[in-house]
């Protein structure tokens, strides 16, 4: 009887799993629609999200921390930096190294972009969820928030 039990339990996380999974994805991309789309590849996309979340870096730290030759991540910079995302300025501690940064025009647009998906999410929350499954969806946020950090 325990065996089955197990076995049932492991169906029942497989299924949640792939439910799951398959939800986040339509909900990602719900909210996605709802920024300006750019034209950034995901390789640009992770490097703006990287600089935005630790601040300015060298090319040899976000090749690095994106596991990528550095090769592969001066392309990548030089791309941010034609589309006037991205500035180099010398490092102060080593005037050698350039320190990449998100340019003030850019970080606008970051902003913009972001709070558009949010007031998408506020409004979509409100129209479609009562102030009780709201609260459900802020229990399971943190449940969601555990397993993001596993």
């Amino acid at each position: 009887m325990v065996k089955s039990s197990l076995t049932s339990n492991t169906s029942s996380a497989a299924t949640l799993a792939g439910e799951l999974r398959i939800s986040l994805g339509k909900l990602i991309r719900r909210v996605r629609e709802q920024a300006h789309p750019g034209d950034f590849t995901s390789a640009q996309k992770s490097v703006l999200l990287r600089l935005d979340r630790d601040g300015p870096a060298t090319v040899s730290a976000l090749a690095r921390a994106e596991s990528v030759r550095p090769q592969s991540m001066r392309i990548t910079v030089a791309g941010l930096e034609a589309m006037k995302a991205v500035s180099g300025k010398p490092d102060p501690t080593d005037g050698r190294q350039t320190l990449v940064d998100l340019t003030p025009g850019f970080r606008k647009t970051l902003k913009e972009s972001r709070t558009a998906k949010e007031d998408w999410l506020v409004r979509a929350l409100q129209a479609q969820l009562s102030p009780q499954e709201q609260g459900e969806l802020a229990a399971a946020v943190k449940l969601l928030q555990r397993l993001a950090d596993f």
